[in-house]
Order: structure tokens, then sequence, then C-alpha cells
């Protein structure tokens, strides 16, 4: 695992919508990787329980448990082992897409995570909270899941906010 994954990533303000883009390199093929998105037996290490469908038009169904936030979503976008998308809201929510996209790289796989949210919601913490997961997938990958790094949250939210 590269340490190429300390820097922020990018939130840019269009009309009423914030779109925040977070890059990390991975030093593990994209097979390995792909799996940590859609097994539910894996993401479950770094995001939450639940199940996604791996079809356009499938179920993604997420339970954050303890947080209260239930994510039950449809996937709108799907290629295998490249391209998962799928909103990260509950039904009578605002609707927030988020997009995973995977690409080959000479070190292993570049995965990059594409969000939406309407522009009156906290868009350093959404970007927190998934650097965070990020962080906890990264460990994950690693054989050693870790429980969420709130510390990793609130200094990362921190760094957000400045941005603005």
């Amino acid at each position: 695992m590269t340490d190429q994954n300390e820097s922020l990533g990018t939130i840019q303000r269009e009309n009423s919508q914030y779109t925040a883009r977070l890059v990390r390199v991975i030093e593990h093929d994209i097979t390995t990787v792909w799996q940590m998105l859609v097994d539910p037996a894996k993401f479950v290490d770094w995001l939450a329980p639940g199940s996604i469908e791996l079809w356009e038009g499938g179920s993604a169904k997420l339970d954050f448990g303890e947080s209260g936030i239930i994510i039950d979503s449809e996937v709108t976008d799907y290629q295998a082992e490249s391209l998962l998308a799928y909103s990260w809201s509950s039904p009578g929510e605002p609707n927030r897409p988020l997009r995973w996209s995977l690409s080959e790289t000479p070190v292993g796989t570049e995965l990059a995570l594409t969000l939406i949210c309407p522009a009156d919601e906290d868009i350093a913490r959404s970007c927190a909270g998934w650097e965070a997961h990020l962080m906890m997938m990264l460990a994950a990958l690693e054989g050693v899941p870790i429980k969420f790094p709130f510390e990793r949250f609130q200094s990362t939210r921190e760094a957000y906010n400045a941005m603005f």
C-alpha cells in the first residue's frame, strides 16, 4: 500500500450541487480492489453490512447501524471490475450519486470515488466520512480491519472546511 493517500480530494460547486472526487492508488490488482467494493463479506470490514446487486437496476442496501444511516438505493451504472454507481441516499432523501471507478496503474489500481450532493449539505463532512472509510478499506486490504477512524474524520473534515 502506498502513502500517496494523504492528499485531499477535489471539490467543485456547480449550481445547486457539489461534486467531490477522491482518488487512491492501491498496490493490489483490480480484482482484489473490486471485491472490496462488491463482496458483502469484504465490504462489511470497511463500509457497512449490506448487499449490492451487480447489474444496472439492482438494489444497493447498506446499514450503518449505530449512526442510523441506511442506504436503500439502486445501481445506476455497472461494468464489472471497472465501474459501480448508486446513490448513497435512502428513499425520500435528496439523490446523492456515488461512482466508483477502477483503472490499472503500474503499481496496482487507481480507485476513484466521485460523490455528488446538494449544495445545502455539508460536503466537508461527506468527504471526511468517505476518507475515513477509504482508510478502513486500505487497512482491510492488508488484512487488518480497523474501526471507524474518528480522529481521521475530524482532521480531514477540518481540512476540507479550510478549502472553502
